[in-house]
């Protein structure tokens, strides 16, 4: 037996048969740098154990951890002009759709989902920031209307899981014209008595906290999540001042009165289904347990 036998041709094999270890096993958390199994974030609700740092969700997985059981209703969402102004800039906006569409496996960047969470029936919106940043377009608008029309008919109340970088510039005018509009349908479940609660995800500005996204009955963020307009670089280049530690995020709008709470991800589902529960909203769930406790049986915290 001789050395390229032994050695050179194991060697030349076991390069022509690498298997390929898929990139995303392991995810960095943001703030620590730490590596995360991706099945361990999974099951910790795409939160980092350790340090707390609430990932982002798709769409899809926002609805299936937020309804009981994982169980929703899809809601369809109506066709619109796919790229009315013909926008071209590096590359045609046709182009960028049809890759966005690809990767994600959805037509938009807004889904709907009719469902329960502790037994109470409600319509949740989610937008999706992998598809385009969850930039507000035609698209979008048409969504988050066909959400507030769908609570309105069917009676239920409305959540709403912000998270987009503002409106699609591709789409010019067209896009702006979605904050009046999807202010009115917000306006018809308004008449109709149904409550609506907006959940700021990370990043939530732009365009969509200047409508929809800052006119619910109840603001709740998740921890750490970027809450405004325009940026924090963008204001301190404008007003060329350094900005406080924290600016923008959730704790710090919390605590200047912008926002009601701040709520982990984990302890959600609850907090929603008892502030629907004050709200009025009914459920197939025992009277008793549907019941906020005594304040008495509260503990105060430590």
């Amino acid at each position: 037996m001789s050395w390229i036998t032994n050695v050179v041709r194991p060697k030349i094999q076991s390069l022509l048969n690498k298997r390929e270890v898929p990139k995303n096993l392991w995810i960095k958390c943001p703030e620590t740098g730490e590596m995360v199994f991706h099945r361990d974030l999974e099951a910790n609700r795409f939160v980092i154990p350790s340090s707390g740092y609430h990932m982002r969700m798709t769409g899809r997985q926002r609805l299936e951890d937020f309804f009981d059981d994982g169980r929703y209703e899809r809601i369809d969402t109506p066709d619109v002009a796919a790229d009315p102004l013909r926008f071209r800039d590096e590359r045609r906006y046709s182009e960028r759709l049809r890759d966005n569409r690809a990767k994600t496996g959805e037509q938009d960047a807004v889904l709907i989902g009719d469902g329960k969470v502790e037994d109470i029936s409600v319509i949740a919106a989610v937008q999706d920031f992998a598809f385009m940043g969850g930039s507000l377009g035609m698209a979008a608008g048409e969504a988050i209307i066909t959400a507030f029309n769908t609570a309105v008919e069917r009676q239920r109340p409305m959540i709403l899981f912000a998270a987009s970088g503002g409106a699609r510039m591709q789409e010019g005018i067209l896009s702006l014209m979605q904050l009046p509009r999807t202010t009115v349908a917000l306006n018809a479940l308004r008449d109709a008595g149904l409550p609506y609660i907006v959940v700021l995800t990370n990043p939530t500005t732009g365009g969509v906290t200047a409508s929809y996204a800052m006119l619910g009955d109840i603001h709740i963020a998740e921890p750490g999540a970027l809450i405004g307009f325009a940026g924090p670089r963008v204001i301190e280049q404008t007003i060329r001042e350094k900005l406080p530690e924290g600016f923008q995020r959730s704790e710090y709008l919390h605590e200047h009165g912008m926002i009601d709470m701040v709520v982990h991800r984990h302890e959600l589902r609850a907090v929603i289904a008892r502030l629907l529960r004050l709200f009025g909203a009914q459920s197939s769930a025992p009277v008793a347990e549907a019941l906020l406790p005594p304040m008495e049986d509260v503990a105060e915290p430590a």
